[in-house]
């Protein structure tokens, strides 16, 4: 059974030659779809289809500074795992601490680049989302408590899950609560460094 999908962003309502291109503003700018969108025979509406809109130049860059980011903060975890690799059936202790230590520095990451300094817009989806994203592996997370259950290890296992999800909260709630304590202090610094 399909399910009517509703027209989308962008196009209003069919003509004898197609959907008539209307002005994006998904970033704020004002853009028309191109022309090749609407040349299908199955048209932009039809299910099936997807939107191709072509992204512009901020959205490249914003996609670059999240895959630079996320190739440096993956080659991090994986650098971790080599130095402190995890004994087949122990406590995986090294993603454990990669995930604390990569959710404590996004809740330091987050307050200074929303409350203290005036960061350039690729600085979040770089650090946050690019190698942050990168460095903490909640996949591995559960990866290794489903190797924990089969490998007959279910209290270590469910010690694992809770602790690494309880941690992980309090690492980003206690980073960001300290760095919002110390702001008025990073604020008075950067504003006696200036000229």
């Amino acid at each position: 059974m399909l399910i009517p999908q509703p027209p989308s962003a962008g196009c209003s309502a069919v003509g004898p030659a197609g959907p008539e291109p209307q002005p994006s503003s998904i970033d704020g700018r004002q853009r028309s779809l191109p022309d090749r969108d609407h040349a299908s025979p199955r048209g932009p509406n039809r299910p099936g289809r997807s939107s191709t809109a072509v992204p512009d130049r901020s959205q490249a860059q914003i996609i670059a500074a999240v895959a630079l980011g996320g190739i440096l903060g993956a080659c991090a975890r994986y650098g971790a795992a080599l130095l402190w690799p995890t004994a087949p059936d122990g406590f995986p202790w090294t993603t454990f601490w990669v995930n604390v230590t990569g959710c404590a520095a996004m809740g330091v990451l987050m307050v200074v680049i929303t409350e203290v300094l005036t960061a350039h817009p690729l600085v979040r989806p770089f650090l946050g989302t690019g190698i942050l994203g990168g460095y903490t592996t909640f996949s591995t997370y559960i990866v290794d408590a489903q190797h924990l259950l089969d490998t007959g290890h279910a209290a270590t296992a469910l010690t694992y899950l809770a602790t690494t999800l309880l941690a992980a909260l309090f690492a980003v709630q206690v980073a960001a609560s300290l760095t919002r304590k110390l702001a008025p202090t990073l604020r008075h610094r950067r504003e006696g460094a200036r000229p």
